[in-house]
């Protein structure tokens, strides 16, 4: 079987992997697809050295069919199409034991920590699973990842249908949370520099507004009837966004950080006072957001295809990385790791 590294200076090596063979608990999945995101862009660009320590498999945005299953492992059978919530929990710390698995204080993400799904075939634990119905294909199925980071934001949110919501930044996460938003019945506009993001955004029935050239401040003002926006998605990670989020927001608005931010950054705090305001963090996801997410795909609320820009094979991983390098257009760049022999 093949399985690519990544070695470090922005270079990947494809080389003869190992099938390994699942222990209690555990099962062999033949993987399917496999997105590249953003954090395994800043992978590829280095910044995480010291964290992945190369050469490694990374990969975690992933579909596959499980092939193998170990002793004691139940509800799932050879030939059934999964995907894998990548979060390896210690179930012993302050977090799980309040059942906050997805915040345990040992977390251990798949794909940077340990072993990750650019390759044919990956053995992980059972509890990492959840099953995919026949209508939701595993190209499809590599996005589920990613949409379940948009499910537990606007999950944290409390979004409701009638309400409306400013998403600040118009990349893939910021597209499908303004998908997410649009399904529960929010009226969205997405803050967006890019012209190309902005047409994406538009394409999928969102309203729009760069930043740049409009007065952010004055267009949600006209939009809402000077109300604010009831909901505020901080998803750009620059210091623009958090100058808005709190000038934008209504009274008593939520205000959801979903964004990593390299530096700590300053914040109005007497908008939080004068306004009544909350911010809530946001951090992967929990079962129920994957559950909430295959839901929302099953049904066709969600129309992954459009985030899908390129399909490339694991042997060319190489290329498919150069290809989202710096690229204004992409969205989500899948791997093909079928193993076809």
């Amino acid at each position: 079987m093949l399985a690519a590294e990544y070695i470090g200076n922005k270079s990947f090596q494809v080389v003869e992997g190992t099938k390994v063979e699942p222990k209690a608990g555990e099962v062999c999945l033949k993987v399917g697809y496999v997105g590249i995101c953003g954090t395994d862009m800043h992978i590829y660009h280095g910044v995480m050295d010291a964290r992945v320590a190369p050469p490694k498999t990374t990969g975690h945005e992933m579909s596959g069919t499980v092939v193998a299953i170990g002793e004691g492992v139940e509800g799932f059978a050879i030939g059934e199409n999964v995907v894998v919530r990548p979060l390896d929990w210690c179930g012993d710390c302050p977090a799980c034991n309040a059942g906050n698995t997805h915040i345990c204080h040992n977390l251990k993400f798949m794909g940077i920590d340990s072993a990750g799904a650019f390759q044919n075939y990956w053995t992980v634990k059972s509890r990492t699973l959840h099953k995919i119905p026949a209508g939701v294909s595993l190209q499809e199925g590599a996005l589920i990842e990613p949409l379940s980071v948009a499910t537990h934001d606007v999950s944290r949110s409390r979004l409701k249908a009638g309400e409306k919501a400013v998403v600040l930044g118009g990349g893939p996460i910021g597209q499908l949370v303004a998908a997410v938003a649009k399904s529960v019945g929010a009226e969205v506009l997405v803050s967006e520099p890019n012209e190309n993001r902005r047409a994406f955004a538009e394409k999928m029935g969102v309203k729009t507004v760069n930043p740049i050239d409009e007065d952010l401040a004055a267009v949600v003002d006209e939009w809402t009837g000077t109300a604010g926006a009831d909901v505020v998605f901080e998803v750009s990670g620059v210091k623009p966004a958090i100058d808005a989020m709190t000038e934008i927001a209504a009274v008593r608005g939520r205000i959801v950080m979903v964004a990593i931010h390299s530096t700590k950054p300053e914040i109005d705090l007497f908008k939080f006072f004068w306004k009544e305001l909350e911010l809530l963090g946001a951090r992967v996801y929990e079962a129920a957001d994957y559950d909430w997410a295959i839901e929302l795909v099953a049904e066709k609320k969600i129309d992954l295809a459009p985030f899908i820009s390129s399909v490339t094979e694991l042997g060319d991983i190489q290329g498919a990385f150069e290809g989202m390098d710096g690229n204004p257009e992409g969205m989500k760049a899948l791997v093909k790791c079928t193993d076809e022999a």
